[in-house]
């Protein structure tokens, strides 16, 4: 967590798409539908288009077969020029329009997940791992434009071409048609018993991703305790096992995929070789009925057969995304689960905090019946507890891991909403509406602040603005930071601090700290936690340098910090009592 106080908002940034295009505007689900029924609309009209094709072609054919001449079939052959280039204009409007369409919506539905998640407050037991949102956001949601780009476009055209292709076969032979009627309904029904399972498959891998994904980063994260503790090998046995599991899953979902496609073509060819063999009979005399009078010539038949494969089309074109279908539809509850409000959300977040906090004094600090859980069916964490701490104060919290102490400090933050009671601070409430404005006068300093891939200034100044070079000197000064900062001059840290000491990211916690000219508290958790002693009495003579004059929290087990406050209070998991200090 950061060391000032920043209230994430939803921007609404344009995501960029390929060949120099923008995203149109999607401001909700129905935009997104609109939009893509008017892009299934086109491709289906771009589909249907074939049908006077098919005929002007079985019409010329049908004349040359009669010993026409060049002139009888020019005009036919000019209208299937120009049908075509309709049906590939019409088709290519329908696809860019259905991208465009479904990486807006995705879009849209990424703001909504990372703004979910944004207010998510940090002590929330619910909050998805980081690494797991990440590959949501970041990788799985992008099986949601297959999905709306190419499989809602082709349900529409799977609906409606054969049935006007049906329509138009119909007055030529009825038997035909009935051979298409009777073949086409078992596609879509294969194809769905099929899809069941495929998405239950999709979601078991989208799962396993997610969760290879979160495991990794943890890892990562804590490769110096797995070398520590000597777990390097039943590390890469675990990251084996998950590989390995995610590599079936997806197999099995590949599967899946070949087998529907195989069942569309089995029934697609049995369809065509019908109605093949059908008109074949017919045009030799053998058959002698399926029509409403006569039996075919040669246009009707090859007009009936030019028209059966791309009656199948739609079905094809349809079986081939249905994976795709699978995978998004995945893709849309992960991301649904990451936009789903938590148990716990952070006050006033979608407020914007002030250039000036509310309480412009040394503040006071008062909690009143405070009272807290973590969920409706969850044990109380604090219970009718009052506690005071006067302006310019320095309170050490103390206890055993787990008893509440950085819960307090989070419910003082606004980081969540306490059950019962109230919490007072410079006489101000802190509510949804005021958590923004006196979140301004705060700094958070924890155990591992987040280091940014950036320059120390830049660290320090987060993009604040009216920040001068002055204030980020003095702010290292008060840190004890500047010769580290000189030695480094201009040249960027690694994302999260690489090449930074545990002390000195903490020192520069507590440069950003000083940085805000209008803090007046600093709610500190476990601040000299895995420090040597040396450096941990280097990070306390910063932190109450800063604090001299402002109200400090700390959420400590370390009894050399804890004594130089004014006052410490021992937080156990069963009931709460004040320690005088000594």
């Amino acid at each position: 967590m950061g060391t000032a106080f920043f209230d994430a908002k939803d921007r609404g940034e344009t995501e960029p798409v390929p060949d120099g295009d923008t995203v149109p505007s999607i401001t909700g689900p129905n935009d997104a539908k609109s939009g893509l029924r008017r892009a299934a609309m086109l491709q289906a009209l771009a589909a249907a288009l074939w049908i006077p094709q098919a005929g002007l072609l079985a019409v010329s054919i049908g004349r040359i077969a009669d010993g026409g001449a060049l002139q009888d079939v020019l005009w036919p052959a000019l209208g299937i020029l120009l049908l075509g280039l309709a049906r590939s204009c019409l088709d290519a409007a329908g696809g860019r329009l259905a991208f465009h369409v479904a990486r807006a919506e995705l879009s849209r539905r990424r703001r909504v997940a990372a703004a979910a998640l944004s207010i998510s407050s940090p002590i929330d037991r619910g909050r998805p791992p980081s690494g797991k949102a990440a590959s949501v956001l970041g990788e799985q949601a992008e099986l949601i434009v297959p999905y709306l780009a190419r499989f809602q476009p082709a349900r529409m055209k799977a609906s409606l071409v054969p049935l006007i292709i049906l329509a138009v076969i119909f007055p030529v032979s009825w038997i035909a048609a009935l051979v298409l009627l009777f073949a086409a309904p078992l596609i879509p029904i294969f194809m769905a018993l099929i899809g069941w399972r495929a998405q239950a498959a999709s979601e078991k891998q989208l799962v396993a991703t997610g969760g290879l994904n979160g495991f990794l980063l943890d890892r990562l994260r804590g490769l110096a305790t797995i070398r520590g503790l000597d777990a390097v090998d039943s590390t890469a046995l675990r990251l084996r096992r998950e590989a390995q599991s995610l590599r079936v899953r997806t197999m099995a979902v590949l599967k899946i995929a070949f087998l529907s496609s195989a069942v569309l073509e089995l029934f697609a060819a049995l369809g065509v070789a019908m109605i093949a063999v059908y008109v074949g009979f017919s045009l030799l005399g053998e058959i002698r009925f399926g029509t409403w009078s006569g039996r075919l010539d040669l246009t009707e038949g090859l007009f009936i057969l030019l028209l059966a494969p791309v009656f199948f089309e739609p079905l094809r074109e349809l079986s081939a995304v249905w994976h795709d279908r699978a995978a998004g539809e995945a893709a849309l509850k992960a991301l649904d689960a990451l936009a789903a409000e938590g148990s716990l959300s952070v006050r006033g977040a979608a407020e914007i905090a002030p250039a000036v906090p509310a309480v412009a004094e040394a503040p006071a600090i008062r909690l009143e019946n405070l009272a807290f859980r973590y969920g409706v069916d969850e044990p109380l964490i604090f219970g009718d507890f009052d506690l005071d701490i006067a302006a310019g104060e320095h309170l050490a919290l103390l206890g055993a891991s787990g008893s509440g102490k950085s819960t307090l400090l989070s419910l003082m933050a606004g980081l969540a909403s306490c059950t019962g009671g109230r919490i007072v601070i410079g006489g101000l409430e802190l509510t949804d509406e005021t958590a923004a404005l006196l979140r301004g006068g705060m700094a958070w300093i924890g155990q591992k602040p987040h280091i940014f891939a950036g320059t120390i200034t830049g660290n320090i100044v987060l993009g604040r603005p009216g920040v001068l070079r002055g204030d980020v000197a003095d702010a290292l000064d008060a840190a004890r930071l500047g010769k580290v900062a000189a030695a480094y001059g201009n040249r960027p840290l690694g994302e999260g601090g690489i090449g930074f000491s545990g002390g000195e990211a903490l020192r520069l916690a507590i440069a950003r700290a000083a940085c805000n000219p209008h803090l007046k508290i600093i709610l500190a958790d476990e601040p000299t936690a895995h420090l040597d002693a040396a450096t941990a009495a280097e990070v306390t003579e910063s932190l109450l340098s800063l604090a001299n004059g402002r109200i400090l929290i700390v959420a400590t087990h370390d009894p050399q910090l804890a004594a130089r406050m004014h006052r410490t209070m021992r937080i156990d998991a069963d009931i709460m009592m004040r320690e005088a200090a000594e």
